[in-house]
């Protein structure tokens, strides 16, 4: 049997599971004319089993890959409609992901954030790049300079806030441009009562003291050597703090999010919140089989 089509089913069964309440009994989202027959769940399963197989090109996902398995779906709909339709599904696809998170790490008080490049083009070819030019300005990509990797990059930052064990509760595409510790402005709208480990991009004690007096969120981050204060870092928190790195890792191997061929910001959004939902429900397969959440790559033997 095809992977991907084994893949797809096993998706769609646990997309069915946490869609209550936000699709009808067909799978698709309430709106007005004909009812799709290929259905919302099931563009939203197809875009994340072919994450999870790598699939980086349409072209090729329905050129090849879904020959193999043409006569198991019979309402599969042309590469055309799948990429417009799989735009206008995200938000549910991200909520889908939302529960899954929730169900696996609802309770967490302790979380570690980080941002990583998201490049869209070359340096080179930033000036001449027409993503963003639609009269959406507010988010065209820009150039940006990454401390850790001490490279100018052009394209956009994703930031992600996610739990000791490794699940992402919440992420974020902004400009390249845009510093750290604007994401943090948004957290505390969503986040309170807990902790928050950071690298050293999101030192600054006004933060750090805004943040705990408006919501009770005590971030920590590592003294800089030059600091008048400087202490080691606690040893328990930099171990905290790989579980992040792991999974930006983990999007960079075997999702390849920084291989992108979309054209626009909206299909780019579109494929990073199919690469992040799909990391999320082999998680879940994980969790729900009592393994390892983090062994993602074996979720399905």
């Amino acid at each position: 049997m095809c992977n991907l089509y084994t893949k797809f089913v096993r998706f769609l069964e646990i997309c069915k599971h946490f869609s209550n309440g936000l699709v009808t009994e067909k799978g698709n989202i309430l709106r007005p004319g004909p009812i799709p027959r290929f259905s919302d769940l099931e563009v939203i399963a197809l875009s994340m089993a072919a994450e999870s197989e790598e699939i980086d090109s349409e072209n090729w996902l329905f050129e090849s890959k879904l020959k193999e398995c043409r006569n198991k779906l019979p309402n599969l709909i042309s590469r055309r409609q799948f990429n417009d339709r799989r735009k206008s599904v995200s938000n549910l696809q991200e909520e889908i992901r939302s529960r899954m998170a929730k169900e696996m790490d609802g309770g967490e008080d302790f979380f570690c954030i980080d941002s990583k490049p998201i490049e869209v083009c070359r340096i080179s070819r930033g000036k001449r790049c027409k993503m963003g030019t639609n009269g959406d300005y507010a988010k065209a990509p820009d150039f940006g300079y990454c401390a850790s990797q001490g490279t100018y990059f052009f394209g956009y930052k994703l930031h992600a806030l996610c739990g000791l064990i490794g699940v992402i509760h919440s992420y974020e595409l902004s400009k390249a441009s845009v510093h750290d510790i604007n994401y943090l402005k948004d957290i505390r709208q969503v986040y309170h009562d807990c902790n928050i480990f950071g690298d050293k991009g999101y030192l600054s004690a006004e933060v750090q003291l805004d943040l705990f007096e408006t919501a009770n969120i005590k971030l920590e981050c590592p003294y800089r050597l030059n600091q008048k204060d400087w202490k080691p870092t606690f040893i328990p928190f930099a171990r905290a703090r790989k579980r992040i790195e792991t999974l930006f890792s983990q999007l960079n191997d075997q999702f390849m999010v920084i291989r992108n061929y979309a054209k626009d910001t909206r299909g780019l959004f579109a494929r990073i919140i199919g690469k992040i939902s799909a990391l999320t429900v082999l998680q879940y397969i994980n969790y729900s089989n009592h393994k390892p959440i983090g062994r993602i790559k074996y979720a399905l033997i």
